[in-house]
């Protein structure tokens, strides 16, 4: 974040998609951190906010302040555990949909492309093939909007800021992305990128559940 950066959360009532004794799921704003920055005008969260009415949430994954959709969090430790290595084992299977700036010509395609973080200039990240961790995404054109295109994101890795490189690295920056756009690209009201599925087992009795939130833009 720059200097010039002003937190400026949005004040909207909690969005929950799904709640049961073991799970919550929620679907988050563009413009809220998930879990609390540093310093006390850092405070407001997602989390903070959830655990007013909910006590017991536990976090089990984030998203960037700047993405919306849909989140998880455990209401006992068990499922925190349960669904901390869903993800760890890659077994969580989420989907996002994002405006990217150009006309995309391929109907899909897969991006492998190796990420680390930027150390002067963090919390970017960027590709290296020296040091990167290894990161790809797929992704499946929808349809081309005015000099743009909407795109389903596949991430089959989960780096930080991954799908907004990746993006970014294949000449289609994501759209109103203050991080990785510039130009004409950056002038959007919101960074278009929404966790829009998260498919998923349920920590008790191993079901496999698809959980969605409406994409809003």
């Amino acid at each position: 974040m720059s200097d010039a950066f002003v937190y400026s959360p949005p004040d909207t009532p909690l969005d929950i998609v799904h709640e049961d004794h073991e799970l919550i799921l929620v679907n988050k704003p563009a413009g809220l951190l998930s879990v609390p920055g540093k310093g006390i005008h850092l405070a407001d969260c997602l989390i903070a906010r959830l655990q007013v009415p909910f006590p017991e949430a536990l976090l089990v994954h984030r998203l960037d302040m700047d993405t919306s959709g849909v989140m998880v969090f455990a209401r006992t430790p068990n499922a925190q555990r349960h669904l901390g290595l869903q993800f760890e084992k890659r077994h969580m299977r989420k989907t996002y949909v994002a405006r990217v700036w150009g006309e995309v010509a391929e109907k899909q395609g897969h991006i492998d492309l190796p990420l680390i973080v930027d150390w002067p200039n963090r919390p970017l990240q960027h590709v290296n093939y020296e040091t990167g961790k290894p990161a790809q995404t797929d992704w499946r054109r929808l349809k081309i909007e005015d000099g743009t295109t909407r795109l389903r994101l596949f991430p089959k890795t989960g780096r930080s800021h991954q799908l907004r490189v990746h993006m970014r690295e294949i000449g289609h920056p994501i759209l109103g992305d203050p991080f990785y756009a510039t130009g004409a690209a950056l002038d959007f009201p919101r960074l278009m990128l929404h966790a829009e599925s998260l498919k998923l087992r349920h920590p008790d009795g191993g079901i496999g559940m698809t959980f969605r939130a409406p994409v809003p833009f």
